[in-house]
């Protein structure tokens, strides 16, 4: 039973494919329902500005489930702790090595969970600092430097790091940046609009990473 869910699985990942996003709930307590606002935003910038056509009503996957394989693009964010099961490990591997993408946004405090859980799906394949030469920092939006400082916490420098399956980027963590909170509505965070600007734009640069890759 398990090969056969998994085989439809595949087929839907490759087959049926389309233009949507999805936010990924987990298991450990911490908050995976943060930012509501986000991916309705990015998904509406996205269709305005780089000619995708995304559902604006974000769906919601849980890590062990068949259903994500349904979305070339899962978000997932939280400020506390990160558990992923065997099951889960298990289920997310074969997403990302069948084409999948997974964006981790440490919305703050999240990151001492988190990378133990990520090594958990490539005990074989350390998450490495992406350059600000990469692509995902050129197209459709220029960041010279990189990824942008969206909310200040430590006063440390936003990074992004990835897991890379064939020169591919599978998994991105961003770090230090926030870019979910410079998604929300204005009223939550009373960003200025260059900041806003600054998060949707780069999230608009992730999306069309993932859907031409």
């Amino acid at each position: 039973m398990k090969q056969i869910l998994t085989f439809i699985s595949l087929l839907i990942l490759n087959v049926c494919f389309s233009q949507e996003i999805a936010i990924l709930k987990y298991s450990g307590g911490g908050d995976w329902y943060s930012n509501p606002t986000s991916l309705p935003n990015l998904a509406k910038f996205c269709n305005q500005n780089i000619n995708t056509t995304i559902n604006t009503k974000t769906a919601t996957v849980e890590a062990n489930s068949v259903e994500i394989f349904s979305y070339p693009f899962i978000h997932m964010t939280g400020h506390g702790n990160v558990v992923f099961s065997p099951n889960d490990v298990q289920n997310l591997k074969n997403y990302l090595t069948s084409g999948g993408f997974l964006h981790i946004d440490d919305n703050y405090g999240m990151d001492e969970f988190v990378r133990k859980e990520i090594q958990k799906i490539f005990p074989d394949n350390n998450l490495r600092e992406i350059p600000n030469q990469h692509e995902i920092f050129k197209t459709p939006y220029n960041f010279p430097n990189g990824l942008p400082k969206i909310h200040e916490h430590e006063n440390n420098k936003p990074q992004a790091f990835g897991i890379f399956i064939e020169n591919r980027l599978v998994l991105l963590y961003t770090y230090e940046s926030d870019l979910g909170d410079g998604w929300e509505d204005e009223e939550v965070h009373n960003d200025p609009i260059s900041v806003r600007e600054k998060a949707l734009k780069m999230g608009a640069n992730i999306v069309n990473y993932v859907f031409k890759n």
